[in-house]
């Protein structure tokens, strides 16, 4: 398969660049695979197609302030005796980093702009009491931040780090955003894009598929490089994923594993959700409750094992979300959807409407 049998056109003015005024307002397009129909809903009437006994699988990882902005610092020449004031460190040109994976308690992959001119051995200061030093380059230009600071790593990103809206939503991030650009049911920090299918539930939407008999499992995959990074290659199968942490718990694997033997679906929220649990229930048909790092790549041709139905935003063009839905859904389904949704001028991407496949 060529990554080009999986483009489409849209016009830009699609794109949306803010979210609905109430969260949950969004349009759906609910798409069937058996009928190979699709129709014009809204999100509020996704409880009507939703059954007793569903398993609704989220994922609950939040999002962190994980943009940067700060300034390269350069070292001035050793002077020639102790007093000579010249002597330390000045600052040099802006810098700006995308932390896309923690590695460990100091240490980060990041994305870095301007990229070319950031070398291994610089120091990057982002505020006071808070900067990194460039200690390793990877294969696609990223490179590994060991971080220091004073007090909680943490408490510096919330106070310098901006929301790491991606670059197709042309504007800077607001307050609005930190509340916006998250689920309502985030409990795990640690993404660095949203898993954005979650974003149009409201803890309202939850408490009526409960009270209808839906369950809802949570489980985490923390959104980094493995989702967003485009596909460079010309092939479908060149293509290499990268890894990113995931941790199902007992419950939502149990929860999970009896819907999955009693017939009943299970319904993911989301191409994460989805890449979570058919790597989970790869090996042995049922879900671990298990930790560890999936770089799970879906499409066409893949067989599924634990999605019975999913609710998803509308994607990039040649991205490997959109093929995840190809895969899931049938390309040509998936395609002539699409086209029905910039037809009737549907909003795209992270803060835009939504599509429910059956």
């Amino acid at each position: 398969m060529q990554v080009s049998d999986f483009d489409y056109t849209l016009p830009e003015g699609l794109i949306a660049q803010e979210p609905p005024a109430d969260r949950g307002a969004s349009r759906m397009l609910v798409v069937e695979r058996a009928s190979g129909q699709f129709f014009d809903r809204s999100f509020a009437e996704l409880p009507e197609y939703l059954r007793a006994g569903d398993v609704l699988a989220v994922n609950d990882s939040g999002v962190i302030r994980a943009r940067l902005f700060g300034r390269r610092l350069g070292v001035k020449a050793q002077p020639l005796s102790p007093r000579n004031p010249a002597a330390g460190s000045f600052l040099r040109g802006r810098v700006e980093a995308l932390l896309t994976k923690q590695l460990d308690a100091a240490t980060w992959e990041a994305l870095v702009h301007p990229g070319r001119k950031i070398g291994v051995g610089e120091r990057l200061l982002f505020g006071e009491g808070f900067e990194a030093e460039v200690i390793g380059r990877g294969t696609f230009g990223e490179r590994t931040l060991r971080f220091r600071w004073t007090g909680d790593f943490f408490e510096h990103l919330e106070r310098l780090g901006h929301v790491p809206l991606p670059p197709y939503i042309r504007r800077q991030d607001r307050a609005e955003d930190a509340a916006r650009y998250q689920t309502v049911y985030a409990r795990a920090a640690g993404s660095v894009a949203a898993p954005t299918a979650g974003l149009h539930f409201t803890a309202q939407m939850l408490d009526l598929l409960r009270h209808r008999g839906v369950e809802v499992a949570e489980l985490t995959l923390h959104v980094g490089l493995g989702t967003f990074q485009p596909v460079r290659a010309a092939g479908v199968e060149e293509h290499r994923m990268h890894a990113e942490r995931y941790q199902i718990s007992p419950e939502a694997a149990a929860a999970v594993n009896r819907a999955l033997e009693e017939g009943r679906r299970v319904v993911a929220v989301g191409t994460t959700a989805v890449r979570t649990l058919e790597y989970s229930a790869g090996a042995t048909g049922r879900v671990q409750p298990e930790a560890g790092e999936t770089a799970l790549f879906i499409y066409p041709g893949f067989c599924f094992r634990v999605a019975g139905a999913l609710l998803t935003n509308f994607h990039l063009p040649r991205s490997t979300l959109l093929m995840l839905v190809c895969a899931f859904a049938g390309r040509d389904l998936v395609l002539k959807a699409y086209a029905h949704a910039v037809e009737q001028r549907y909003r795209f991407y992270s803060y835009g409407d939504c599509m429910l496949v059956l």
